[in-house]
């Protein structure tokens, strides 16, 4: 590859969002295990916020971002012996450095997007689509007939984890803010009930909805905000998944009180459900079949421009937004 300019979003410090800086980055080099990509997006997720603020502590000075998609340009010895080329088109995922024009990428992160799958979609469904398919078919396998409930449904991996549910036989009930969000977890989520938890209690909207029952499982990206409401709504024996921190992070447990009715409770991470032989390819397979077969529609509710890094955290971070958030680089070529 030949040289060129390279930029992403650097922290030197955590904080809020004003610490992110648009930067001019070394061009990486493919190792003999790796690709280079050039990004034509990069997927924001709240890990990244954690990853800024210092919740999750990462070494300073760091590039921001976990997964992307985009055109291989660069490969290395043993990734071009494994079958990869320049001109690919590949996503990736747990790979630091996303938030910038190129990456250097483990080929063990990476899968060449399939006819039917657009690198935009591939973007938007590396992180959040592997962790629904995980959280619905490994954490708890949702069966026909139960009854789950799922936090903020109109959000990236609300709306996919929903679709899931619903496509394996469950009754879906999720919650969501406003009624524009109401109408995206319904018509694209799929869900059968939606609770505006800014005008009625989880707790009795889903007493009721349930007839005093509770679900069998809930699926709970949101933390603090809505543990005690999740434990409460589950059935004897039900379990409560939680993957999330987007309220702030759930307090110390008391386990007496939290898991009463002989309750489960698992804090699952993505990275411990494709370490498994096989695992990260038969998810991405799934997930890939399910989009291009339109069986699992991937929203993108709003682009950035990678400079604009900031502003897209700001977004997200304030809860107003629906489906993924892509930040696009400009200005990246050969």
């Amino acid at each position: 590859m030949s040289s060129s300019n390279n930029h992403g979003i650097v922290i030197n410090e955590h904080g809020d969002a004003s610490v992110l800086s648009y930067t001019e980055l070394p061009m990486p080099e493919a190792a003999a295990d790796q690709i280079v990509v050039r990004n034509a997006a990069a997927g924001l997720n709240f890990i990244d916020t954690y990853h800024r603020s210092g919740l999750y502590k990462v070494p300073l000075p760091y590039t921001l971002g976990r997964e992307g998609a985009g055109e291989v340009v660069a490969v290395g010895v043993d990734a071009a012996a494994a079958g990869w080329a320049v001109g690919d088109k590949a996503a990736y995922v747990l790979t630091p450095g996303a938030y910038a024009q190129y990456t250097a990428v483990a080929t063990s992160r990476a899968a060449k997007l399939p006819a039917g799958v657009t690198e935009e979609q591939g973007a938007a469904v590396m992180l959040q689509g592997l962790t629904a398919h995980y959280l619905a078919h490994s954490s708890y396998k949702v069966k026909a007939g139960e009854t789950v409930l799922v936090h903020a449904a109109a959000g990236g991996t609300g709306l996919l984890l929903a679709q899931m549910c619903k496509n394996a036989g469950a009754t879906v009930i999720g919650t969501v803010s406003t009624d524009a969000k109401a109408e995206l977890a319904t018509s694209v989520g799929k869900v059968d009930h939606v609770i505006k938890y800014s005008e009625d209690s989880v707790v009795d909207a889903i007493d009721r909805i349930t007839a005093g029952v509770g679900v069998d499982v809930v699926f709970d990206g949101v933390g603090a905000a809505t543990f005690d409401a999740s434990m409460t709504v589950l059935k004897p024996r039900g379990t409560m998944v939680s993957f999330g921190n987007a309220s702030g992070a759930v307090p110390p447990v008391n386990i007496l009180a939290s898991l009463k009715g002989s309750k489960y409770l698992t804090r699952p991470s993505l990275g411990d459900f494709i370490s498994g032989p096989g695992e990260f390819d038969s998810r991405l397979a799934d997930l890939f079949a399910w989009i291009a077969a339109g069986d699992l529609t991937v929203t993108v509710g709003a682009t950035f421009p990678l400079e604009s890094a900031a502003d897209a955290h700001r977004a997200l971070e304030s809860r107003g937004t629906t489906g993924k958030i892509l930040l696009v680089p400009g200005g990246a070529s050969e």
